[in-house]
């Protein structure tokens, strides 16, 4: 593999670090170039809006492999499925959301319609790369039944008041994002940024409130070292 930092002048430890922060963090493009300004980093904004983009994708790419190799050895007990209504220079787009039984996001899918064909594309995208879960978790929206029908999951499917708690609670990083970028302009940046959020969240999501303050300190070096081997 070619070294992917190799036309920068920066380091690969800096432009690791401010992907991280402005994915990570609810931060703008300029409260990221003042955070840095003030450990002696000068770069612009729009030099952490195209690291992001240039960078985000393949970062989430390298962490999505390695966490899928490991989920797919690992039952899948049960999914929670939902979605979102995202605007979008004026429009409103649907934004599908996976996350498992432990709260991890899986897949994130943005649609013009959450119709059942939309619901199908979402479904089959999640089936291929996970398998099948023991369980589905849905609210009553129409178009998981129907998409659930037609690949034979239907039995699989559970859809009851305050079952999908956990998947409603998975937006509430999403939307702290959300309001610090000031919405999208179109469905490809929210596609690819919402794809990298989930993955970024995923990583350094270490679940404080179970564990005791040694092990959570101890799982967050590990994620930062993690982090910064990604693409070396």
């Amino acid at each position: 593999m070619s070294n992917p930092f190799r036309y920068f002048n920066s380091s690969p430890e800096v432009i690791r670090l401010v992907v991280m922060m402005y994915v990570r963090y609810p931060l703008s493009l300029r409260n990221v170039e003042d955070l840095l300004a003030e450990r002696g980093i000068d770069i612009s904004h729009e030099t952490v809006r195209f690291w992001w983009n240039r960078f985000g994708p393949m970062f989430a790419a390298e962490i999505r492999k390695n966490r899928v190799a490991h989920m797919r050895g690992c039952p899948q007990w049960r999914w929670h499925l939902d979605e979102v209504f995202v605007k979008v220079s004026g429009k409103l787009c649907y934004l599908w959301r996976a996350v498992d039984h432990e709260g991890e996001v899986l897949e994130a899918v943005v649609t013009a319609k959450r119709d059942k064909a939309a619901a199908l594309k979402f479904l089959k995208r999640i089936m291929k790369t996970y398998g099948r879960p023991q369980k589905i978790v849905t609210d009553g929206l129409c178009s998981y039944s129907a998409a659930m029908k037609e690949i034979g999951n239907a039995d699989r499917q559970e859809v009851g008041r305050r079952l999908n708690n956990r998947a409603e609670n998975s937006h509430q990083p999403f939307r702290r994002r959300e309001s610090a970028m000031q919405r999208f302009r179109s469905a490809k940046t929210l596609q690819k940024f919402s794809s990298v959020h989930a993955q970024v969240h995923n990583h350094f999501n270490q679940e404080r409130h179970l564990v005791t303050r040694q092990s959570y300190k101890q799982r967050r070096s590990a994620a930062l070292a993690e982090w910064r081997a990604l693409a070396a």
